[in-house]
């Protein structure tokens, strides 16, 4: 009877693992410890794209609506991409890749994010990946300037 609490216990934990990397195909969630996407980036071998943002920013909420949500829906990009956000305005605690601990708004500013919306791409050490994406300037083009860097980002990081 011990032997099966320990299994169904270990079964669960697993679970729970499992789905704290599934993707929520209905929005792009906020970053809150970037070990652990780090850890799944390099498991994929993947960017991770963090798009900067501001709450009552309505150009970040036109990138998230027409562009990244639409992605997230996409399961091509599920091996192309990790997807998380950060509140450039937040005072929470924010966990690095190094295991550093940091706000939003500090992790932000280290990154010269003057505008949102900002896009960048890094690698699983935390190492950025291509030039930023910054502004809604061209919805026309927008999500062809996103794929480009992705899908630059994604050779970088795979090595090819």
């Amino acid at each position: 009877m011990k032997s099966a609490n320990c299994l169904l216990v270990l079964i669960l934990s697993w679970f729970a693992c499992s789905c704290a990397y599934a993707q929520d195909r209905t929005r792009v969630p906020l970053v809150h410890d970037f070990t652990l996407e780090a850890k799944a980036a390099q498991e994929l071998k993947v960017p991770i794209l963090v798009l900067f943002s501001r709450r009552n920013c309505a150009f970040c909420d036109q990138v998230l609506k027409e562009f990244l949500v639409p992605m997230q829906h996409n399961t091509e990009y599920d091996t192309k991409v990790i997807m998380r956000r950060i509140d450039v305005g937040s005072s929470a605690k924010l966990r690095l890749a190094s295991g550093k601990t940091t706000t939003p708004a500090l992790f932000a500013k280290a990154n010269n994010i003057y505008l949102t919306p900002t896009i960048k791409l890094f690698d699983a050490e935390g190492n950025e990946l291509t030039e930023p994406l910054i502004g809604l300037t061209t919805p026309d083009y927008y999500g062809g300037f996103l794929d480009q860097r992705i899908d630059e980002a994604l050779v970088k990081v795979r090595g090819k």
